[in-house]
């Protein structure tokens, strides 16, 4: 798949969750955009149900993560089910909605820099909230930070 093919079912995978945290009265600390770029840097945004090293989804949740953020769930399961983390982490709408309470609660300022952004939001999800200052795998902060860079160029235009 191309890179611009990857960037743009990204983004459309986004969009969708977008519209349906719109929905909701939450505060949702993480952008659309950002979401995105999280999404390609973990997983390729990869929508294949799938669990590497029990970080599953398309966001690469933990199950402390989805525990931290309140244990969200599909409609019909429960909090206490077996299976409700690895539904709740497959499900791009629950997995974005995870990952928001997980900002609510852990956003910080990890950089230094004054203001609290994407680029803190992903060292916290992939560093942890205690971590987010160390410094990430190279391979993994380049795709994401080229996917930053795409976007806002997009966005001036």
């Amino acid at each position: 798949m191309s890179e611009n093919s990857s960037l743009l079912l990204c983004l459309c995978v986004v969009m969708i969750v977008g519209v349906a945290m719109a929905d909701s009265a939450d505060k949702k600390p993480i952008t659309e955009s950002c979401l995105g770029c999280m999404c390609e840097a973990l997983s390729g945004c990869n929508a294949t149900a799938i669990c590497v090293n029990g970080a599953c989804g398309i966001f690469r949740l933990t199950w402390d993560q989805w525990v931290d953020s309140g244990r969200l769930t599909l409609p019909g399961d429960s909090p206490l089910s077996e299976n409700s983390f690895t539904n709740c982490a497959n499900d791009p709408y629950c997995a974005a909605d995870t990952l928001q309470s997980y900002m609510v609660k852990y956003g910080q300022d990890c950089n230094n820099d004054q203001k609290e952004n994407c680029f803190d939001y992903n060292a916290i999800h992939y560093m942890g909230p205690f971590n987010c200052q160390a410094d990430m795998p190279y391979t993994y902060e380049s795709i994401f930070n080229k996917c930053i860079k795409r976007v806002l160029l997009e966005n001036q235009r």
